[in-house]
């Protein structure tokens, strides 16, 4: 399974079935480690569309109902390899994992409030991406191009991204409210 990328580079891949084994993986495990702390797990991201290229990345979406409740296991969680690296988003923590010595990251962990916009933004992005094949596959383009545009800068690469996937959100959510 080929997942993992240096940090700041882009490289998008074909999906792979694997990815999807692997997000179920590491939502079980993180549930294990932080039981009744959390309310819930999720395989989000690009990894999680079935029918796109992603960075080889997984990206996973953890609800809590204060940010108190995972910061307790900070140990823990960097005992089975998932390090705290910083609020990336203002109300979002971000974890990472992987080969960390050498500038490796194979899982990214985005932990939210339960009851917030961003838990809900994550599954209605990937939900809907899932369900609306056409405008998965625009994404998918946009991606290519901007991976053409910017190997060498995932924040150029992401900020391009910004308003198409804003654009997506708000189509998500009216979708969610409809079905």
């Amino acid at each position: 399974m080929s997942i993992g990328l240096e940090r700041g580079k882009v490289l998008l891949q074909p999906h792979q079935s694997e990815w999807e084994i692997e997000g179920k993986r590491t939502c079980e495990k993180i549930s294990r480690l932080l039981g009744d702390d959390i309310t819930g797990v999720e395989h989000v991201g690009s990894t999680s569309i079935r029918w796109i290229c992603a960075k080889p990345i997984i990206d996973i979406a953890v609800a809590v109902r204060a940010f108190e409740d995972i910061r307790k296991h900070d140990e823990l969680l960097a005992q089975n390899g998932i390090v705290y690296r910083k609020e990336d988003i203002p109300g979002q923590l971000l974890y990472r994992s992987g080969d960390l010595d050498n500038n490796i990251v194979t899982h990214y962990i985005h932990v939210v409030l339960s009851e917030s916009d961003a838990w809900k933004n994550y599954l209605n992005f990937r939900d809907y991406m899932n369900t609306h094949k056409e405008d998965a596959l625009k994404y998918e383009g946009l991606k290519k191009d901007l991976w053409k545009r910017y190997p060498d800068d995932r924040t150029a690469y992401v900020d391009g991204k910004s308003e198409f996937v804003n654009e997506i959100l708000n189509k998500a959510k009216i979708w969610r409210e409809n079905t």
